[in-house]
């Protein structure tokens, strides 16, 4: 089985990843820092897949501790790279702690790849890069926009980092742009895990559902959608995962066309916020409280992908529809409150 690097594995995208990656037949290595995630992830994704991926808390911002890491495992045939800091609001308040450590991560990263010849590396990229576009569907081609969040901003200047690390090395990225993963496993073992006050909204409206919230906020009703709410394109978070093991295979099988590529990943269809809650009441019987407010600064009227160039290129396309995400999101929730990620829970 070939090794595979998957960093932040034990996040909610890198976890769903490492549990596709096993499924393929590789043999995922994770390392992780736990500053957002849980060491319990790795137990949950054994009892899922049968086998218990190898994990190494370790802090991709200490170089001589990543070094004496791929110096011990020497036989990885490929990294995927999802370590990062991830909350918008907390990056405007905090810049310099994320462009530390999203950026200080990924030169450490390619560093190492580059003096130990590891050359596959897909990147975690994201449709922030877009900020609102001009035109809808927005395709690759789509102008990348000044970043509204230092987050943002870390992502695009990710980007042209590894564009122009792998136009002078020898090695071939991959970076998957996605547009809004929610959902859970359908075991119902792994999810999505906010630490405190959700940032996201399906988070939010399964915590609400469950009594841990109040009530849910709705900001904005006076977009030009047609409810009057902001729209995504959501994602069912397995299907990203398996977006990544397809990346994967096309640098190790020397099908990339060039030495950095990038591909939207989406649905394709954006749903409106109303919409969600609609699908999630409808999927799980549970009706939610929530009222609207004012729009929250800085965010997307409207944004959902055209995904042409990773259906026709990558061969790969999303397959769950957003009432089955809802029900799989509903599902982790009521795992959660079974105290499984407590202590001997």
């Amino acid at each position: 089985m070939r090794k595979i690097l998957v960093t932040g594995g034990t996040g909610y995208i890198g976890s769903h990843t490492v549990v596709e990656l096993q499924k393929s037949g590789f043999e995922p290595v994770i390392i992780d820092n736990l500053s957002n995630s849980n060491a319990k992830i790795v137990d949950l994704i054994a009892r899922i897949t049968g086998r218990k991926p190898l994990f190494e808390k370790l802090d991709m911002c200490d170089l001589p501790a990543l070094q004496s890491f791929f110096e011990k495992h020497d036989d990885i045939a490929g990294v995927i790279h999802f370590a990062a800091y991830k909350a918008v609001g907390e990056s405007v308040n905090n810049p310099l702690k994320y462009y530390r450590n999203n950026i200080v991560s990924l030169l450490n990263l390619l560093q190492c790849m580059e003096m130990l010849q590891h050359k596959n590396l897909v990147f975690s990229s994201s449709c922030t890069v877009y900020g609102q576009p001009d035109n809808l569907p927005v395709t690759e081609l789509a102008p990348v926009k000044p970043a509204i969040s230092p987050y943002g901003n870390t992502k695009q200047i990710a980007e042209e980092i590894i564009r122009d690390t792998v136009s002078q090395q020898d090695i071939m990225a991959i970076s998957l742009r996605y547009f809004n993963p929610i959902g859970a496993h359908e075991s119902g073992l792994i999810g999505e895990l906010p630490l405190g006050v959700p940032d996201n909204l399906v988070p939010y409206i399964t915590q609400t559902a469950i009594g841990k919230r109040e009530k849910l906020t709705v900001f904005g009703n006076d977009y030009d959608t047609h409810d009057g709410t902001c729209i995504r394109d959501y994602i069912y978070v397995s299907d990203l995962a398996k977006a990544h093991v397809v990346a994967l295979n096309r640098m190790l099988d020397e099908k990339n066309e060039q030495s950095h590529e990038i591909f939207n990943v989406g649905t394709g269809t954006g749903y409106s916020v109303l919409d969600a809650i609609n699908s999630f009441e409808k999927t799980t019987g549970v009706n939610l409280n929530w009222a609207f407010s004012d729009r929250r600064p800085g965010d997307v009227e409207q944004v959902w992908a055209d995904t042409t160039l990773a259906n026709l290129k990558l061969g790969w396309k999303a397959e769950k529809d957003l009432d089955v995400m809802m029900a799989t999101a509903w599902k982790w929730e009521q795992t959660l409150a079974t105290g499984i990620m407590e202590a001997g829970g």
